[in-house]
């Protein structure tokens, strides 16, 4: 044991040195991380719904219906939410929950404020047609959305879909997205003034959208935003089959 006693000292003194005491700092750093991203994880995990959004008539509820289905059937528009799990890929188990909501005016944040905290991900349908006539109140809803605080803070991915494509008159992704921005842009200075119970977004959310003293666009927000053409309908109407190739891959990925 004697003899042991000089070896024990000297680790004693190795382990009180500055390199033993950086190791270990680093091993607590990457644990504190592992932790946090494990909690982040389980966070995302535990929401599952894909929420679909958009003004009336922009074709949620028969885009929810061709999903589930496959098939073509009369709608009328929605004052109540309706939910049922969708399977994302026929070689996978992995399900989402589409809610879709009701577009309204007068209901349409009320639903959002209900089941905005489980939303992995949002679907914003936008009637491509109507789009310009419609431009200001689209912007307006979408606004709403993005400054809320709840979606803020869990940042669900975001698909702006561009629907009724089988329309000649329909406007194309690139051309909305543009004007969106353009459009979310001048909301945001008008809003930035106003106290935030004011900015329409019933959730104490900020006022300021994307950077400041930067033209708004999309990829400042932090969710990922894409954009996708698709028809509900379908080029052959009734009898046809949906154009939702992009919005079906979509959902691959987000689940």
């Amino acid at each position: 044991a004697g003899g042991l006693e000089p070896h024990l000292e000297a680790l004693r003194r190795e382990l009180r040195g500055p390199a033993v005491l950086s190791v270990l700092l680093a091993l607590i750093a990457v644990a504190i991380t592992f932790l946090i991203w494990r909690f982040v994880q389980g966070r995302r995990s535990s929401r599952k719904a894909v929420l679909l959004l958009g003004l009336c008539d922009a074709g949620k509820t028969l885009l929810f219906a061709r999903l589930l289905s496959g098939r073509y059937r009369d709608t009328q528009t929605s004052i109540t939410d309706s939910s049922a799990v969708y399977r994302v890929s026929r070689d996978k188990s992995t399900n989402v929950t589409l809610i879709d909501l009701p577009g309204h005016e007068s209901l349409r944040l009320q639903f959002l404020e209900r089941f905005k905290a489980a939303a992995r991900a949002i679907v914003f349908v936008v009637d491509s047609v109507a789009f310009q006539r419609e431009v200001k109140d689209v912007a307006e809803f979408l606004y709403q959305v993005l400054v809320d605080s709840t979606v803020l803070r869990n940042a669900p991915a975001l698909l702006i879909a561009c629907n009724k494509q089988d329309v000649t008159m329909a406007k194309s992704a690139k051309l909305i997205q543009q004007q969106l921005e353009k459009e979310l842009n001048t909301l945001r200075v008008t809003r930035s003034a106003a106290p935030t119970s004011l900015d329409g977004s019933g959730t104490g959310g900020p006022a300021q959208l994307g950077k400041k003293g930067k033209d708004f666009d999309f990829s400042q927000l932090p969710m990922k935003v894409e954009f996708v053409e698709c028809s509900a309908r379908g080029s052959k109407g009734e009898e046809g089959e949906a154009d939702l190739e992009g919005l079906e891959k979509w959902l691959v990925k987000v689940a």
